[in-house]
C-alpha cells in the first residue's frame, strides 16, 4: 500500500456500462445483487440497558442514551406496521443491548422478516428471532476483559452461537489490537464461524487511545487483506473492503454520507427514508445516522458503509476493475447484512482506491 492514497483518480478509458456487463463474470455478479436494491433500511434502539459498559461506547453517546424505554410489544408491533406501510423493507435492532429484550425482537421479526441485530452476544438470541445476528469482538478475552469488562468473552460468544447460520462476528480493529485479529480468526475458523470486519470510529468528543492513526490505518489494511488471503472460506470481506475502510478519509469525505444527519435532501434514497429510532420510538432528523454520536470525520463504520458505499453504484460503473471491486463490496455487505445470502467468490484480487471523480 503506498503512503500517499490516491483518492481521486479518473479512468484510462471511456467505458459504457453495456461494455462493463459484456464481462459473464461481473454480469452474472451484477444480476445476483442487484435483485436486492428493494432493501430500504431503519435502526431501531430496543432497549437502554446493557450488560456490559464498553470503552468508546456509541449508545453511551449523546441523548438517545436518557430516551424512555418503551418495553410494549403491542406499540413496538404498530411500529414495524408503520414502517412497513412508509416502505422500509430492512431492520437493524441495536442499542444498547437487543439480547435483553427478545420478546421485542421478535415482534419485530414477525412484522419484518428482513434485518440484523447487533449484539455483544452474551445473552442468546432465541431461534425464533430469526434476523442475522452480529456479534461485536474487540480483540482476544484479554482484551475483552480490559476494555469490556468481561472475562472469556469470545469463548462464551462462540458457545452462544455455535454452528448458528445467523451469526457473523464483527472483529472491531483499533490501533491495540491489530496483533490480536490473527489469533481471534484461527479461532473462529478453527469453528467454522464467519467473520468480517469494523473500523472503531470515534464518538463524539473521544480523543482516547482506541482512535486510529495513520500508522494504524495501514498496518490494518495489510492485516485485513492478510486475513482475507488465508481464510477465504470464513471471512465475509473483500479486497475493495479493507481499501475503503482504511483510507486517510473518512466514508463521508470519500463518498459523501446520504443519511439524514449530513444529507439535507429528503427527496430520495436515505434522506427520504432513514429514521433511527430511540427507545421510546421517537427519532431525530439531525441526528439520524446508522451510528448517531460518531464523529463523522472519523467514520470508517462498516454498517456505515453498508449503505454509503453500495449507494455509489455510478461512481464505480467507470471500468471493469472499479466495478468489480464495487460488486465485490456489494456482495459482502449482503452477506454479511442478510440471512441467507451466499457470498460469491470476490472478482477483483488486486488493490484499488475508491474513485472520487463521478457522481
Amino acid at each position: 500500500m503506498k503512503d500517499d492514497q490516491q483518492t481521486c483518480r479518473e479512468p484510462e478509458t471511456q467505458w459504457k456500462f453495456a461494455d462493463i456487463l459484456a464481462d459473464a463474470a461481473i454480469n452474472e455478479r451484477w444480476q445476483k445483487v442487484r435483485r436486492y436494491f428493494f432493501l430500504r433500511e431503519s435502526t431501531y434502539d430496543m432497549t437502554r440497558r446493557c450488560n456490559i459498559r464498553c470503552e468508546g461506547c456509541y449508545y453511551f453517546e449523546g441523548p438517545k442514551q436518557y430516551a424512555e424505554e418503551n418495553s410494549d410489544p403491542d406499540a413496538w408491533r404498530q411500529l414495524m406496521q408503520d414502517e412497513k406501510a412508509r416502505g422500509v423493507t430492512f431492520v437493524v435492532l441495536a442499542g444498547a443491548e437487543p439480547g435483553l429484550v427478545p420478546e421485542l425482537c421478535r415482534v419485530c421479526y414477525e412484522e419484518m422478516p428482513l434485518g440484523t441485530i447487533a449484539t455483544n452476544g452474551l445473552v442468546r438470541m432465541p431461534d425464533s428471532v430469526g434476523y442475522k445476528i452480529h456479534i461485536s469482538v474487540w480483540g482476544n478475552d484479554a482484551t475483552s476483559r480490559r476494555i469490556r469488562g468481561a472475562a472469556h468473552m469470545l469463548e462464551r460468544q462462540i458457545d452462544n452461537y455455535r454452528n448458528d447460520p445467523r451469526a457473523v462476528f464483527v472483529y472491531t480493529f483499533t490501533p491495540a489490537n491489530i496483533e490480536e485479529a490473527r489469533e481471534v480468526a484461527e479461532n473462529l475458523a478453527a469453528r467454522n464461524a464467519k467473520l468480517t470486519f469494523n473500523m472503531f470510529s470515534a464518538p463524539v468528543g473521544y480523543d482516547g487511545p482506541l482512535k486510529h492513526t495513520p500508522d494504524s490505518l495501514k498496518k490494518t489494511r495489510e492485516t485485513m487483506l492478510k486475513l482475507l488471503a488465508d481464510y477465504p472460506d470464513n471471512v465475509l470481506f473483500s479486497n475493495y473492503n479493507a481499501v475503503v475502510h482504511t483510507s486517510h478519509l473518512g466514508l463521508h469525505d470519500l463518498f459523501a454520507c446520504p443519511y439524514p444527519r449530513r444529507n439535507a435532501s429528503r427527496n430520495v434514497g436515505l434522506g427520504r427514508s432513514f429514521r433511527q429510532y430511540r427507545t421510546d420510538l421517537s427519532w431525530d432528523r439531525k441526528a439520524a445516522c446508522c451510528v448517531p454520536d460518531t464523529e463523522c470525520g472519523d467514520c470508517r463504520h462498516y454498517a456505515a458503509g453498508s449503505a454509503i458505499v453500495t449507494a455509489k453504484l455510478f461512481r464505480h460503473a467507470i471500468d471493469p476493475v472499479t466495478f468489480s471491486a464495487w460488486l465485490d463490496y456489494v456482495d459482502t455487505y449482503l452477506a454479511v447484512w442478510v440471512k441467507g445470502y451466499e457470498k460469491g467468490v470476490n472478482l477483483y484480487g488486486g488493490v484499488t482506491e475508491p474513485p472520487c471523480c463521478a457522481p
